[in-house]
């Protein structure tokens, strides 16, 4: 004989079905969170990246950097806060010139900032804890060792998104970075050649530009120009590429293939 049955659920039965319900309601509305509103943020793995590819990388200075704990400032877009570098190299004065080669040494990473130590940065040696000192009455003495601080020859680049940041690949912050350091400079090959003279090859290697040097030398040591201006001078036709900005502007002078004249200001 076939019959119906109806069970009448138990007390906690009844009592574990709204929690179930809850809990199911929180998972789908958690996922909807999750695609209404992206993260924000540089990813972790994008991170990881960013410090595996640009850590102890090297590239050429292309303006000149200041000592102290600041450096230069950048925005985006790579754009340089011009007036806030000329007032850190008045006051602290400059720890690399334009075409001076330079190292990453330290990236953090800020909220909506990421900060670049340069060669070993711009901040001096000295300790937090040699800046207390502890006594009674007038007479205080240093709580720490006070060694000598180390001179800071460095200098850093701190690019300010404005807002959380994005994530970034290795060649679109180094793209960011192009109007302060020159990545892509030509392969050196002109080092290899017999028909180079040695002090031509000595230059190259200390980034240096001198008379007599032809077009690939000088991008093998510098890089590509900020700027390239033609103008006739004596019936001749010649050319400058301009490395840096004012006040610190190296001009490389061209009379064909050939330098003619470097003026460094």
């Amino acid at each position: 004989m076939f019959a119906w049955r109806f069970d009448t659920p138990s007390p906690s039965r009844r009592a574990t079905r709204p929690w179930l319900q809850r809990a199911a309601w929180l998972v789908v509305a958690s996922l909807s969170i999750a695609l209404v509103y992206p993260k924000e943020g540089m990813d972790r793995n994008a991170r990881i990246d960013i410090i595996r590819g640009l850590l102890r990388e090297v590239g050429v200075t292309k303006v000149p950097l200041p000592r102290g704990k600041r450096g230069v400032r950048i925005d985006a877009r790579g754009k340089l806060n011009l007036t806030d570098a000329q007032k850190e190299i008045h006051d602290n004065g400059m720890a690399m010139q334009p075409g001076v080669p330079a190292e990453i040494t330290r990236i953090e990473f800020k909220s909506n900032q990421i900060m670049l130590d340069l060669n070993g940065g711009g901040r001096s040696g000295k300790k937090w804890y040699q800046h207390i000192e502890v006594g009674m009455g007038t007479e205080t003495a240093p709580v720490g060792p006070q060694q000598q601080p180390v001179t800071a020859f460095g200098s850093s680049v701190t690019i300010d998104f404005g807002k959380s940041i994005p994530d970034l690949t290795v060649p679109q912050l180094k793209q960011i970075l192009s109007g302060v350091l020159d990545f892509e400079r030509h392969s050196p090959t002109v080092l290899y050649s017999p028909n180079v003279p040695p002090k031509v090859k000595e230059a190259i290697k200390k980034h240096e530009v001198i008379v007599g040097m032809d077009r690939d030398a000088v991008l093998s040591a510098k890089g590509t120009p900020d700027r390239r201006v033609r103008e006739v001078r004596d019936g001749a036709e010649q050319e400058d590429w301009i490395y840096g900005t004012a006040p610190h502007v190296l001009f490389v002078t061209f009379d064909g293939d050939q330098v003619v004249g470097v003026k460094q200001y």
